[in-house]
């Protein structure tokens, strides 16, 4: 079995989880869907955001854009995090499942910038 969280708006997912208030959490046996459910995140804080994902079970967050910040301290924690993600959650979740994430990858991204700046920098610092 394995969690999911995609921070989410108005049944997409949000732009940028930095300042995003929710996640949809998502638990996956053997690739279909058993349970969805959303988690509010409480604290702008990256570290307490983390705790929250960790203390719920989350193993992987898709999401769209996401400062140093906040990746360096989810990886911290153990979660492994696929950003530049865009799209409607049912698809993008259904694209999870069959491998498919390069399509809903943001637009400018080209399926190989994961984690990276528009300038190809990415998070510097390592876990």
């Amino acid at each position: 079995m394995s969690k999911i969280a995609i921070p989410h708006w108005q049944g997409r997912v949000s732009p940028v989880f930095d300042v995003a208030g929710r996640v949809a959490l998502v638990e996956f046996v053997s690739g279909e869907v058993v349970r969805h459910g959303d988690l509010l995140l409480a604290s702008a804080d990256s570290q307490a955001r983390a705790a929250i994902l960790v203390s719920a079970g989350v193993e992987v967050l898709l999401c769209g854009a996401i400062s140093c910040r906040y990746e360096l301290a989810l990886r911290s924690a153990g979660i492994e995090v696929i950003s530049q993600i865009c799209g409607e959650i049912d698809r993008v979740l259904q694209a999870y499942t069959q491998g498919r994430l390069g399509y809903y990858r943001m637009p400018g991204c080209r399926g190989g910038c994961r984690g990276r700046s528009r300038h190809g920098r990415g998070c510097k610092f390592k876990v």
